[in-house]
């Protein structure tokens, strides 16, 4: 954040790939390339081919742009064909919306301030969403190239950014704009990427070498309540996951909101799980849950948490010895 060290995207950018021809390179050869350079620059290894070659970057970002095809950025894998025109079901299409960007002084104070580009659209259906005016209208705001939005973070990057902070509704359909993006990105700004975890393992390997820190949410402490709550499959099988793959590839800010109702079969699983497999971890535990959306039509949502609640999750994270910032 201060600008001492290098943002990873750069050396991703800077990391040949060993591939002239990107069109003219099947989907398979350009993943079995991917998969070989991440796994040579995690080693410290130099890039394969000389000058005028593909970047793994460049390789990302082609990978991306095939994926719209079929769509499989999250773990719906819906398999849209959005650069044909059509749209899955976060409703985003193959342009990306953005419903504003500002220098963001309101999230946690080692990232103020903060570069943040909010997307239209969204991979879950929260029925309490406090952001239910762009995660359920993907063309709320304007329209955006990758090179108009990295004219956007260069301009933020000199009245004083100390990071680019995606978000969304939810980042994950975005993935292709964002590393367009990272192609026309001419400064060192670490990447923070603010997310549901709700990504596939394609997408993971994805942001691999280009995220720096994942601002992440962990919500559910089980399937139904993902189920009932945000219309989400599978959320237990995905996010512990991603968590855990997050944990390899750069840092974790990780966030739980905790919901009115849901200390037993949500927050105590969560930090029990986190505490196992993520110990140390930033843990921000959030008490800004409001009822919003239509969290009336569900009783137990249709309200604040109480002190009692909140006094039992504090608890909970000194039982579990969950070091919360």
């Amino acid at each position: 954040m201060a600008g001492e060290g290098e943002a990873v995207y750069l050396s991703a950018r800077g990391h040949g790939a060993g591939i002239r021809d990107l069109s003219a390179t099947t989907s398979e050869e350009l993943w079995a390339a991917h998969d070989r350079e991440v796994a040579r620059r995690r080693a410290g290894k130099g890039g394969k081919g000389g000058k005028g070659g593909a970047s793994l970057l460049d390789v990302k970002a082609e990978l991306a742009q095939r994926t719209l095809s079929s769509c499989r950025f999250c773990e719906r894998r819906c398999g849209a064909d959005r650069a044909a025109g059509a749209t899955g079901v976060c409703g985003v299409g193959a342009t990306s919306f953005v419903s504003s960007e500002f220098l963001h002084l309101g999230e946690e104070p080692e990232l103020v301030p903060s570069h943040t580009i909010f997307f239209s659209g969204c991979t879950f259906r929260c029925v309490y969403c406090q952001n239910f005016d762009i995660a359920t209208r993907p063309q709320e705001g304007r329209p955006v190239t990758p090179a108009a939005l990295a004219r956007a973070v260069m301009a933020r990057h000199a009245m004083g950014a100390r990071n680019v902070n995606v978000v969304g509704g939810e980042p994950t359909p975005h993935i292709h704009t964002v590393l367009g993006m990272l192609q026309c990105l001419e400064v060192n700004t670490p990447i923070v990427f603010n997310t549901n975890m709700y990504m596939s393992g394609e997408a993971m390997r994805l942001l691999d070498g280009v995220v720096d820190v994942y601002l992440a949410d962990f919500r559910y402490g089980n399937n139904e309540c993902a189920k009932r709550c945000s219309f989400i499959d599978r959320y237990w099988d995905v996010v512990p996951r991603n968590f855990r793959v997050a944990d390899e590839q750069g840092e974790i800010i990780l966030r739980h909101l905790v919901l009115p109702g849901h200390l037993e079969c949500c927050t105590d699983p969560i930090m029990a799980w986190v505490a196992e497999h993520l110990p140390g971890v930033y843990f921000n535990l959030m008490f800004q849950y409001r009822p919003c959306h239509l969290a009336y039509e569900y009783p137990e949502m249709d309200r604040s948490l109480t002190a009692d609640e909140q006094a039992k999750a504090l608890e909970l994270a000194e039982f579990y010895g969950i070091v919360r910032r």
